[in-house]
């Protein structure tokens, strides 16, 4: 075990990797995790344009990067480039964090199992629930995948229809489920509204920067609904300061981030995550950019 936070040659390197990563409080989360355990380990922020792609996954193998999460836009993008990809993965169809073993680039998804302990944690069951999912992208596609396998009934909205329609169709597949696919505007978010109890915003709409953003409008808020925003930077978006106003119940994405990187961090080390560690060092992180 190695107690010296110092890096050296033999020190292995993990990191977040997206466009952008600037806001990312991953970088924070893991390297106390690897600090509180020991382990001869450093994670870094790399910003990697959608082009480069292919040139990063070469760089991590050159480089021997040994693990990688991945952020927006790549989830679904990288699929065709890696060695392996885990049976989950390739069923949700997005994939959110690397492995690399020797050369050989694996993908895995832990976005999904995450997000229901986030869900689980905070006393919310899916069953029979009907269920607003905003976005068609790699972390709404887990998201999706993660209701269905729970028996929620889902209507998916995103500003574009072929990949929320793709996303459906092989929800369906996997489940035999019926699947709702809508555009996402406030006609049919206000009609999808009207008889859901859950709205999860899958979307980066209100991430910071753009703080000031939401996929919802206030008017379309009300108490008889649980709105999930995975953006967790802000701690507490715009969506979720409108929901709170019209009396609806809230649940902020920084619980999925933390329990996503743990599993993560199970995959690169082999070791058990210092959960409690971990979700201390992103909550400090995310309000220190926020002063």
């Amino acid at each position: 075990m190695n107690t010296n936070p110092e890096i050296t040659g033999t020190t292995k390197l993990c990191g977040v990797m997206g466009d952008p990563v600037g806001h990312s409080v991953s970088p924070a989360m893991h390297n106390a995790a690897f600090r509180a355990l020991g382990l001869d380990y450093a994670y870094l922020p790399f910003r990697v344009r959608r082009e480069d792609l292919p040139a990063a996954l070469q760089g991590m193998r050159a480089l021997n990067i040994r693990g990688l999460n991945v952020t927006i836009p790549h989830k679904v993008a990288l699929l065709p480039l890696l060695d392996e990809i885990d049976t989950l993965a390739l069923q949700i169809g997005a994939v959110n964090v690397l492995l690399n073993d020797c050369g050989r680039l694996s993908g895995y998804n832990t976005d999904a199992q995450g997000f229901l302990r986030m869900l689980t944690g905070n006393g919310v069951d899916p069953q029979g629930k009907n269920v607003v999912v905003l976005g068609a992208g790699g972390a709404a596609r887990a998201i999706s995948f993660a209701l269905a396998s729970r028996g929620a009934s889902l209507t998916i909205l995103n500003r574009t229809a072929a990949p929320a329609q793709a996303c459906a169709a092989d929800i369906s597949r996997a489940f035999s489920l019926s699947i709702k696919v809508l555009d996402l505007n406030r006609e049919s978010l206000a009609h999808a509204l009207q008889q859901a109890s859950l709205l999860v915003n899958a979307t980066s709409v209100g991430m910071s920067p753009q703080a000031d953003a939401t996929p919802v409008d206030l008017e379309l808020l009300g108490p008889n609904i649980t709105v999930v925003d995975i953006v967790y930077n802000p701690y507490k978006s715009r969506l979720l300061k409108e929901a709170e106003q019209a009396s609806a119940r809230t649940i902020n994405g920084l619980e999925m981030l933390v329990w996503q990187g743990a599993l993560a961090f199970e995959i690169w080390t082999g070791g058990q995550p210092p959960l409690n560690v971990m979700r201390q060092a992103a909550t400090a992180a995310l309000k220190s950019y926020e002063k």
